[in-house]
């Protein structure tokens, strides 16, 4: 039995924390919805503090009127007295200074009472004016929030999209194809920059210049078989026989 009230608060516990969590992501999810509840309640408590503001209004002015009238009986109550001082009706002199006084005490107290109401008549307006402008900027706000939401959102849907873009199989070949013809592309710069293989060039030369080499011996071999048509060789400084044609 001793257990019970803990399993109790904890459960209890779970509970309200689970609330709060699920409240919390609804308001996280849906500002909107969370400014218009505030501005309900505020514009709840606006009409409930007017009612109030009315009502002390309603009593400055009705005190107002009264004391008006006090003072207005008391200003007939001295002509009165004056009057019967003057007919020499002492009774109805006493009886009408005592009524004086006491008008006189019910008019200071009415003062008291009046301004007392007055001033909290002003500070209740005053409260009033600010709870309705904080209305106003509850709404202006709830506007802000509303499109800034709206803007980071449609924002994260872009970079998710474009997320998904650099990632696509497609996207890649692409790129793929891209870089090997970038490669294809600096290999032939380089060959330009480096010039044609002066190893080949070379080799070309040389085997150019054997084959011209190789022709001039033929033609001299074959001046020297028309100068000696008899293939016997000539003596050392003499001149080999010119055959007559």
């Amino acid at each position: 039995m001793s257990r019970r009230p803990g399993l109790i608060a904890r459960f209890t516990g779970l509970v309200r924390g689970w609330a709060t969590g699920w409240l919390r992501d609804r308001e996280e999810e849906s500002p909107r919805a969370v400014y218009e509840h505030a501005i309900s309640e505020r514009v709840k408590q606006y009409r409930e503090l007017k009612e109030a503001v009315a009502g002390i209004l309603y009593m400055r002015n009705k005190l107002e009127g009264e004391l008006e009238e006090r003072r207005g009986e008391l200003t007939r109550t001295h002509s009165d007295i004056r009057r019967a001082v003057q007919r020499g009706a002492d009774e109805v002199g006493l009886a009408l200074i005592s009524h004086k006084q006491i008008l006189v005490g019910d008019i200071e107290r009415a003062e008291k009472e009046y301004e007392g109401l007055r001033s909290e008549a002003e500070e209740a307006k005053t409260n009033l004016i600010h709870f309705r402008e904080e209305i106003r900027a509850l709404e202006r706000e709830k506007g802000r929030i509303v499109a800034t939401l709206a803007n980071a959102k449609a924002r994260r849907r872009m970079s998710e999209a474009l997320d998904g873009l650099s990632v696509d199989a497609d996207m890649r070949a692409l790129e793929n194809v891209r870089e090997h013809v970038a490669r294809l592309a600096t290999e032939g710069d380089l060959d330009q920059e480096l010039g044609p293989d002066r190893g080949l060039a070379a080799r070309i030369r040389e085997i150019r210049e054997e084959a011209n080499t190789d022709a001039a011996r033929i033609e001299l071999e074959e001046i020297k078989r028309q100068l000696n048509p008899t293939g016997i060789p000539a003596r050392s400084g003499e001149a080999a026989p010119v055959a007559s044609h």
